[in-house]
């Protein structure tokens, strides 16, 4: 009896062995961000908005907000240490703008006055750092940011515009639902920096949180 005990024994342990290397033979293999991708994104933004008039005291405070949408593609390399690399550009089409009373000088209204600014379109290229955890990348991102800004009002002053230039950074993070299809979640903060246009110097910042959907090559 005691020797068929030890026989049953000896069988259940082999086999429960053999079970767990079965199951890790069959685990799935950690997920590689290494490769191109391409995607579609859509978000919405809120700015800090001003038009200073040039050498005078008027001003105009408009603080655009609005849903903007387009595409992003990037490349990202995996190093061996789980810290992933990589490069990006993008561009959406924006339906970002404000109003606000025109001050003739602090504290002096412009009767019926109210100038306007929209951001009409945006762009960015950026680098990105980040830390794969398998399907997970946690990242951070910042670079170089293009928009499209312009101004008008209700005072018969004719509307301006003009391609700003500025900086971007922001974070995220990417989820791989597939070896092929990605989901992405970030949050950017912009400064377009400052401009003079013919009806007054211009700036605009933007905070915008964005959710995009690419395919991974």
């Amino acid at each position: 009896m005691k020797k068929l005990l030890l026989g049953l024994s000896l069988s259940l342990l082999a086999s429960s062995a053999f079970a767990a290397d079965a199951i890790v033979g069959e685990a799935a293999p950690i997920f590689i961000w290494t490769g191109g991708y391409v995607g579609v994104q859509a978000g919405y933004a809120w700015s800090d908005g001003n038009i200073h008039q040039n050498n005078g005291p008027g001003f105009i405070e408009s603080d655009p907000d609005g849903f903007l949408g387009g595409v992003f593609a990037g490349y990202n390399y995996q190093m061996s240490n789980d810290v992933v690399i990589g490069a990006e550009l993008d561009f959406v089409s924006a339906n970002v703008d404000g109003s606000g009373q025109i001050f003739a000088a602090p504290g002096l209204p412009f009767p019926g006055g109210v100038g306007t600014e929209e951001l009409n379109w945006s762009g960015a290229a950026r680098l990105r750092l980040g830390y794969a955890a398998d399907r997970f990348l946690p990242y951070i991102a910042g670079g170089v940011a293009f928009g499209d800004i312009g101004i008008s009002s209700n005072t018969g002053v004719s509307s301006f515009g003009d391609t700003f230039t500025g900086w971007t950074i922001g974070a995220g993070l990417d989820y791989a639902m597939t070896a092929n299809l990605l989901l992405r979640a970030e949050y950017r903060y912009t400064d377009f920096g400052k401009e003079a246009l013919p009806a007054g110097v211009v700036d605009l910042t933007t905070s915008e949180v964005r959710l995009g959907f690419a395919y991974k090559f």
